[in-house]
């Protein structure tokens, strides 16, 4: 009997959206026995979402940084996948874009691999979450963002609770203006949504022997532009961390949930990395106070995303911020890795950004790099 195929779910959105948080909210509801890896690319040297993913029962997470697969790192998402495959023969992969990456080109290249593996590896279902109290003012500023609403198998609503049934009414009109054949699923808080909704789609988007929709692919990764990316360290050495555009260079890190849980994780143990900075042990926790007032200056019409490893005096925590909501959660560092206390990746509208992550690290005496 032949092996049955592996298939794979492409979860896009902006920045903020909430993918990881829905990701990580399917993987209790699957079966126990159910292996599950995820492929994720995002922007910055630092690995906060990985290493929220470590604790959670997903197989192994290989994670591609400072690149945009879809396109300038489109050959790299091909080798994770082809590995993938080889090491751990999921029952599904997950891939979650960064929050410019365009899903009809993602989606065009994992068709191809379905040609070149025999239907091995399989598109499932393109996924878009929407950040319902956010989006009507990022759409603005994001053509990606857009895109992501209008070429895909089912769009999540997330965060609606935070506005009016009014508001709530207008998104889905508008949505429904980018596409409307497209069901919208709303999310329910930490819960996520229900895995059947959205797995075993078996998607008809972008199939090799149909013509791309009109304005579908960015061939020239104007894209690219939406989102600049800054470092910002405390109580660091840094070696190769700067501040740039996410399509100057990349690196790939993979982790083995070698860990316990009730799920198989079977698979080679993969190569080990170093951090883009070095911590120093030595280096005092920063005030929780200052953080958050430093935090809450921010303007989100211009800063976006602020992720990383915040170092308080009750302990190590990892920092999301979006859209002026953000979540503290304590973090057990057993590595070592993140002996600094601060370690933040920046993200926002190109030539703006930086001017405001200056002024974050001023406010918490750190320095931009």
């Amino acid at each position: 009997m032949p092996a049955k195929n592996i298939p794979i779910t492409v979860f896009t959105g902006f920045l903020g959206a909430g993918k990881t948080s829905i990701i990580l909210s399917l993987l209790p509801r699957l079966p126990k026995d159910y292996k599950v890896v995820l492929l994720k690319n995002e922007f910055g040297d630092v690995e906060v979402d990985s290493q929220l993913a470590k604790q959670s029962s997903l197989a192994a997470v290989s994670e591609i940084l400072n690149g945009c697969m879809c396109c300038v790192l489109v050959g790299q998402m091909k080798t994770a996948l082809l590995e993938i495959r080889e090491k751990y023969r999921p029952d599904r992969i997950i891939i979650e874009c960064s929050g410019s990456a365009f899903p009809a080109t993602l989606a065009f290249r994992i068709r191809e691999l379905e040609r070149e593996t025999n239907d091995d590896l399989k598109l499932d279902a393109i996924v878009t979450v929407i950040d319902a109290e956010n989006f009507a003012g990022y759409e603005d500023t994001s053509p990606t963002a857009k895109m992501q609403a209008s070429y895909t198998d089912v769009i999540l609503i997330n965060k609606w609770e935070h506005i009016t049934e009014r508001a709530l009414d207008i998104l889905i009109d508008h949505l429904n203006t980018l596409n409307d054949t497209t069901p919208k699923v709303r999310c329910q808080g930490r819960a996520g949504v229900d895995p059947s909704l959205i797995l075993g789609l078996d998607s008809t988007l972008f199939r090799l022997d149909t013509a791309a929709p009109d304005g579908a692919l960015f061939a020239d990764g104007q894209h690219h532009d939406e989102v600049e990316t800054v470092t910002i360290l405390k109580g660091y050495h840094s070696n190769n961390a700067s501040s740039c555009s996410h399509a100057e260079h990349a690196h790939v890190h993979e982790h083995d949930m070698s860990h316990d849980h009730d799920h198989d994780h079977s698979g080679p143990t993969p190569t080990t990395h170093s951090a883009a900075a070095e911590g120093d042990a030595d280096a005092p926790p920063i005030s929780e106070e200052r953080l958050l007032g430093a935090l809450s200056s921010l303007s989100k019409e211009t800063v976006w995303r602020v992720k990383g490893f915040v170092r308080l005096e009750r302990g190590l925590h990892i920092l999301n911020w979006a859209f002026a909501r953000y979540e503290l959660t304590p973090f057990d560092d057993v590595s070592g890795a993140h002996a600094g206390a601060v370690k933040l990746t920046v993200m926002g509208e190109r030539g703006e950004v930086k001017r405001a992550a200056r002024r974050l690290a001023e406010k918490i005496e750190a320095q931009v790099v």
